[in-house]
């Protein structure tokens, strides 16, 4: 499982407090006595793969390091609707704080995680890698792509820095696919990897001789991709082989059996749903009225 930076976490987490709170939670200091005390179970309204349970620990940390916060399943579980997933007791003003952000964070890395189980189930008995793209959210990047791993899937890069992607502007702004490999190549470093994304054969051609590293067939029928895939294991069995554009659970496996190494959905993060996750007070103590 990929470690996460907790650092930068909790400086984000601060932020998405400051923003929620502001001067103060008006409802809750004017309604709820400071001295009570209660117990919170978070609880799944649907069925789904749970992720992020450590970083809503992180939220409720960063409101009061009093409060109790109990993981009850596992990260990465599957858990059906109905299930308490956490527990967090203490001061009642500090849990409804923290409440909608720890949620929102749940239900959206669980949304994530559950998507990718599902695209990873569509792949069983077969070698292809699942990947990510970076139609993420901006500032939760780190956060999604976690997300994907937890779900079964991997990451493709995290940014514009870690690789050289070669796409259809870059080919037009270079002056085509050979140039622009040549440039890159003469400007990275001899560890990273050029990959370039190609929509046609005479692409694939000049691609191949001109010393792609990876090479991304993009919205390809599944027949015109088996061919091209045919055309790289003969010619440069070395290159890797990436599926892409407008993949989805219904054509994920026609793609993958054209025998492609990886296949990127840019569907894993952006359009995904949130999980339906709840917090309910269930027990108070030390009410002073």
């Amino acid at each position: 499982m990929m470690e996460l930076n907790f650092k930068q976490i909790r400086q984000s987490i601060r932020q998405w407090l400051d923003e929620d709170i502001g001067t103060g939670d008006m409802t809750t200091m004017s309604t709820i006595p400071a001295d009570q005390h209660s117990k919170a179970l978070i609880h799944l309204k649907e069925s789904g793969f749970v992720a992020g349970l450590r970083i809503a620990a992180e939220v409720f940390e960063e409101v009061d390091s009093s409060l109790q916060f109990s993981a009850q399943i596992k990260e990465g579980e599957f858990a059906p609707k109905g299930t308490v997933i956490a527990i967090v007791t203490g001061n009642t003003r500090s849990i409804l704080l923290g409440e909608r952000l720890a949620l929102n964070l749940l239900q959206r890395l669980s949304g994530i995680a559950t998507r990718t189980r599902q695209y990873v189930n569509a792949l069983e008995g077969l070698p292809t890698r699942l990947v990510d793209t970076r139609k993420t959210t901006p500032g939760h990047r780190l956060l999604e792509k976690y997300a994907v791993r937890v779900g079964g899937g991997y990451n493709h890069r995290f940014g514009l820095y870690d690789a050289v992607m070669i796409k259809d502007n870059h080919i037009k702004g270079a002056g085509g696919i050979t140039p622009a490999i040549r440039a890159a190549r003469s400007r990275i470093p001899h560890t990273m990897k050029i990959e370039v994304e190609v929509e046609s054969f005479d692409q694939l051609d000049e691609a191949i001789a001109a010393g792609a590293d990876i090479i991304m067939l993009d919205n390809m029928k599944p027949a015109v991709m088996a061919e091209a895939v045919a055309i790289i294991k003969s010619q440069a069995p070395h290159i890797i082989i990436e599926g892409s554009g407008s993949v989805t659970l219904e054509t994920i496996k026609a793609i993958a059996e054209t025998g492609v190494h990886v296949i990127s959905v840019g569907r894993l993060t952006y359009s995904v749903t949130s999980l339906d996750i709840s917090l309910d007070l269930n027990e108070q103590k030390g009410v002073s009225l």
